[in-house]
């Protein structure tokens, strides 16, 4: 425990230097404009990931202690991801038409509900809660980048500028879960195992009243159809090479990071390669998981930093490829070293180092590729080959070997979609040229000039 808790310090001193050095390079935005609105979508964005952090660390133990089986349990996670899969892509993607900022205001009530159904000790009512929160998960990962999309281009701020919010977003989001999981275990000691819940239910609150009182509302396509949206997001994602290869890769990341979420426990445990471990001491646990959850946030914390970095010397379509590869290898550890818990714990911060750098960068690209009239739809979509891949393995019972060599494998495909989708944004950078630049500025030139002369005699006949 000594060792864990030495690393977590170190971890910490690191990122603190790492963060310093980030706000020196960073531009700070002069447009005061742009401050306003970063910390308007932060406040709210942080808030709505702070109550799905409160919850996280106490959802097993809650359900154990209402003396729900193992079996029972493993049901109610399926539901969860199940629910996200089928659900949550017809309900969030509803925010392109009937507006991104109600969405997101019904995902605060959804999880709000489902965190009141944690007051009751009955399976039913507890599966129907867990419904609800696989349809929240689905809007908090679609809708709010949605508007932020949205409403970024429609106040013309400076593109580059999305970025900047994509990584102090991704940065607060682990400082948020760090401090989540200290005040879930401070009053789940005071109060018991359902006061997380109660406290994530204020979060809810607070997040929705900063939201109405705040954010406007903008839409996808408000006058098409809703099987048109549905249509629209398919036939994006069939016909756009990098929209496909962009999905691949991130059902597949997510999928095997989703899985290392459910399964470090059991293979860092494992490693000790003892003849009995008791898991029930929990003033003598086998492993802290408590400094092993800080550890992985501060790395991932580190990660987010590192994007600013990575994203002024290069494009995230190139270093997103190695993050790739450095992924597999990190989780290729539990298959190769089964036994070497020190090892495997590097290997797993340096996977989480890499969680935080794929995060700013992905949302990077889907600014880039996916189209606005159908964001929302597209982007739940690409969720539903994760949950079900989540949904599967949990379904199999897997041996832990097994699992990981899974992750690998898919770690490997999302490498090799990376490197394909790098090579086609290779090829429109160099058809790109200052030559083609020019003769397509003309043209747009000419068409514009023609469209108003067009205009102009309409009017005269009116």
């Amino acid at each position: 425990m000594d060792v864990f808790l030495l690393v977590l310090g170190f971890l910490i001193f690191l990122c603190f230097l790492l963060h310093l050095y980030t706000r020196r390079i960073q531009q700070s935005p002069k447009d005061a404009n742009f401050r306003s609105f970063q910390r308007v979508y932060l406040v709210v964005y942080l808030l709505a990931v702070a109550g799905d952090w409160l919850q996280g660390p106490h959802v097993y133990a809650l359900y154990e202690s209402y003396g729900i089986q193992k079996h029972e349990i493993e049901i109610l996670f399926i539901a969860g991801f199940g629910s996200s899969m089928i659900l949550g892509t017809i309900v969030a993607s509803l925010a392109d038409k009937y507006g991104r900022r109600k969405i997101c205001l019904l995902y605060g009530i959804l999880y709000g509900v489902s965190c009141i159904t944690k007051h009751f000790p009955d399976f039913q009512i507890l599966f129907v809660g867990r419904l609800l929160a696989g349809m929240a998960t689905s809007i908090l990962y679609s809708a709010f980048e949605s508007w932020l999309n949205n409403e970024h281009r429609r106040r013309n701020f400076d593109p580059g500028s999305l970025e900047m919010i994509f990584t102090n977003a991704y940065f607060g989001n682990s400082i948020v879960a760090i401090l989540s999981g200290i005040t879930a275990q401070i009053v789940a000691n005071t109060f018991g195992y359902v006061a997380p819940f109660d406290s994530a239910i204020l979060t809810f609150v607070a997040m929705c009243l900063f939201l109405m009182v705040t954010w406007s509302e903008n839409h996808g396509d408000a006058n098409a159809p809703v099987s048109q949206s549905f249509s629209s997001a398919w036939i994006s994602i069939r016909s756009d090479r990098k929209i496909f290869l962009l999905g691949i890769v991130q059902s597949l990341f997510e999928a095997s990071m989703y899985v290392f979420i459910l399964e470090w426990t059991p293979a860092l445990t494992q490693a000790l390669n003892r003849t009995y471990i008791d898991k029930t001491n929990s003033k003598n646990p086998p492993i802290p998981h408590g400094y092993i959850f800080a550890s992985y946030m501060v790395a991932m914390m580190m990660g987010s930093n590192a994007f600013e970095i990575f994203r002024n010397e290069t494009t995230p379509e190139s270093f997103t490829r190695y993050i790739m590869i450095i992924s597999a290898f990190c989780l290729s550890v539990p298959v190769f070293l089964p036994d070497d818990q020190v090892t495997m714990f590097i290997a797993f911060l340096i996977f989480e180092f890499c969680i935080g750098l794929f995060w700013p960068a992905m949302a990077t690209m889907r600014s880039k590729y996916v189209p606005e009239e159908a964001r929302a739809t597209v982007m739940n979509y690409i969720r539903i080959p994760l949950n079900f891949i989540v949904v599967v393995i949990l379904l199999k019972d897997f041996h832990l070997k097994i699992i990981f060599m899974s992750c690998v494998f898919f770690l490997i495909l999302a490498a090799v979609s990376m490197f394909l989708l790098h090579k086609l944004t290779i090829h429109r950078t160099i058809s790109l040229s200052p030559t083609a630049n020019l003769l397509t500025t003309q043209h747009d030139r000419l068409l514009h000039m023609s469209n108003s002369s067009k205009d102009e005699d309409m009017n005269e006949q009116i």
